[in-house]
């Protein structure tokens, strides 16, 4: 699993939980979208993982555009990678409450438990959310599905993280020294360890970058390139290290990932260049360096191919494009300021 660490590292996953709730059924409710979420945020524009840890009773979780119903027991985390609108229950049919308001005001006051439902069986929920890189995290985040339901009480590891964070919400205030920066943590632990339970579970035909990490010899080469990317790595020098033929080595990641070793460094590469392009004011020579291009000219080829844009054009696009959602984060800011 290092190279999911090392991903992790580069992506600056930020965690924080913006809901504890009771719900008595019947009960339904519609969660809003990443996008909505994101707009709320007091940060830069950046996708939003959102994840539900069911500690008591049961449940449903839908997507909102979807027919399917996943069931939910006391123990199951679900975590919506792409930040899908979705709704979660528990009983007969009952009209969904829009849970935006509340979501605002959770964030705006800290999280508190929320009491709502028909007073029938009750189901306990800490809801909360992780913010990340909107490029590099697709590296990983494509190869989930739109929802990952993983019973993490199948650990000792998990059902650890599941008390310790339920006791952190319950009895730590957010508001106070340090209390938020150890709920982040622990959230963050949380999804690393249910995309770890996940991951150790796909079947063994299963191919795409998750399961070329649980590869030993596929997953021991990814994590040498994400380690050290601006290395100025060969075929032959990877194989070398990762103790295969660079045919065998060569093979086995097309299998899993459809590509070669250097063609997926390239493309990581050229994310990480964007990355400190439109975080940074880092010049396009030192940009280019840090990710290992010893020429300038070749990688304004290069990041143009994969990006439509030259460096300083995309550098320029970015800071708008971000400039013009801090703009709007701030309006939504002010609205739900109480007058």
């Amino acid at each position: 699993m290092d190279v999911l660490s090392e991903v992790l590292k580069a992506v600056k996953l930020d965690g924080a939980v913006f809901f504890n709730g009771e719900f008595s059924s019947p009960w339904c409710a519609r969660e809003p979208d990443a996008g909505t979420m994101a707009s709320y945020l007091p940060t830069r524009p950046k996708h939003v993982i959102i994840f539900h840890l069911l500690t008591e009773g049961q449940g449903y979780v839908r997507i909102e555009e979807s027919d399917r119903t996943m069931p939910l027991e006391a123990g199951d985390i679900v975590i919506l990678a792409q930040g899908d609108a979705h709704l979660m229950g528990n009983g007969p049919p009952v009209t969904p409450i829009d849970s935006t308001t509340q979501f605002r005001r959770e964030l705006a006051e800290g999280h508190v438990i929320v009491h709502s439902g028909g007073g029938g069986e009750l189901t306990k929920l800490i809801c909360g959310y992780l913010t990340c890189d909107p490029q590099l995290s697709q590296i990983f985040l494509a190869g989930l599905p739109p929802i990952v339901k993983v019973h993490i009480r199948d650990s000792p590891s998990g059902k650890w993280l599941e008390d310790t964070l339920r006791y952190s919400v319950s009895h730590a205030d957010a508001s106070g020294p340090g209390g938020a920066a150890v709920i982040a943590k622990l959230s963050e632990v949380l999804f690393v360890e249910t995309v770890r339970q996940y991951i150790a579970k796909l079947p063994p035909s299963h191919t795409g970058w998750l399961a070329g990490v649980r590869d030993p010899d596929v997953g021991k080469a990814l994590a040498l390139l994400h380690q050290r990317p601006a290395h100025p790595w060969t075929i032959a020098s990877l194989a070398n290290e990762v103790g295969l033929s660079r045919s065998v080595l060569a093979e086995r990641f097309r299998h899993y990932l459809s590509d070669t070793p250097i063609g997926y460094l390239t493309r990581w590469r050229l994310q990480l260049a964007a990355q400190v392009l439109s975080s940074t004011s880092k010049s396009v020579a030192e940009v280019a360096g840090e990710v290992g291009y010893e020429s300038e000219p070749s990688f304004n080829r290069a990041f143009k191919r994969e990006f439509g844009a030259p460096p300083a054009r995309f550098r320029s696009q970015s800071r708008s494009t971000r400039n013009s959602a801090t703009h709007q984060i701030s309006a939504n800011s002010r609205s739900r300021t109480p007058r």
